[in-house]
């Protein structure tokens, strides 16, 4: 059973940071619809003033963060000594667990940053684990490709291409997250799902059918259950493909801190204010 889009939402600008100028997804919205997503956010601009401030030094506990770049650098580091630049085309993967603060910080001032960052819960069972980092360069990250017709590029999770299964760079993850950065163009592309995993769609780039809707740039679609998902592109498109086992659990949220009750997220808070958030 193909997949059709049942909502689709659209972005809200937004502020984050010190002033970062964002396209905001799943705000104002219960998240249990989304499960187990909690956020994206696209930061798309050439000008400095929309970027410059960055993200100084802000905590996160119980979830992960994917932030994946295609124009721009962002410098990141954290409070256990991790540092990095993400350079276009690169990605990387934050479990902050019991708690993290770190900072992202812009390489550059002037010039296009374009980059996302995603939300993904982590199971109650896991949300007070140490925090790890995952820096992934684009040479790790496979792409496959069919002429000028389409290209995946497998951020996370399987990709299944004439008959062999690509696997993404990040792997084990509980969630089972399968995220793609997909470009199609005058042509028709069907990727198989999990009949269990939701399924999300953010198009970042021209336009692009399912089952005969349509869905614009700066556009997120929630897809229907099946088994596979059909695109099409007349005119060219790019996207980010979303799909992961939903946790099924309670989400209690504010700011950075995302937990099970509001107890927990208060205690994070407490956590964060008398210094225990870290250890």
């Amino acid at each position: 059973m193909q997949r059709s889009i049942e909502r689709i939402l659209k972005s809200k600008i937004a502020s984050d940071g010190a002033g970062v100028k964002i396209n905001r997804n799943m705000v104002g919205e219960d998240l249990t619809f989304f499960d187990p997503f909690l956020m994206l956010d696209e930061i798309y601009s050439d000008d400095p003033d929309d970027y410059i401030g960055g993200f100084p030094e802000h905590p996160h506990r119980g979830f992960e963060t994917v932030t994946y770049m295609l124009d721009g650098k962002m410098r990141h580091s954290d409070h256990l000594g991790n540092e990095g630049t993400l350079e276009p085309g690169g990605m990387q993967w934050m479990t902050a667990g019991r708690g993290v603060l770190h900072s992202e910080m812009p390489v550059q001032e002037s010039g296009l940053l374009h980059g996302f960052q995603l939300w993904i819960n982590l199971p109650a069972s896991e949300k007070m684990q140490e925090p790890n980092y995952q820096d992934i360069p684009r040479d790790l990250i496979p792409v496959i490709k069919n002429g000028e017709n389409f290209s995946v590029k497998i951020l996370a999770g399987d990709f299944l291409s004439e008959g062999q299964n690509v696997r993404g760079p990040v792997s084990g993850i509980n969630v089972e997250p399968d995220i793609f950065d997909v470009h199609i163009k005058a042509h028709t592309l069907e990727i198989p799902t999990k009949v269990e995993k939701k399924v999300l769609i953010y198009v970042y780039e021209g336009c692009v059918d399912v089952a005969d809707q349509n869905i614009k740039s700066q556009e997120m679609g929630m897809l229907s259950s099946g088994d596979s998902v059909v695109f099409t592109s007349e005119v060219g498109s790019k996207f980010l493909f979303l799909s992961a086992m939903p946790l099924r659990e309670p989400i209690a949220s504010w700011g950075p801190f995302v937990m099970n009750t509001f107890d927990e997220v208060r205690e994070a808070i407490e956590d964060f204010k008398g210094g225990r958030l870290i250890g």
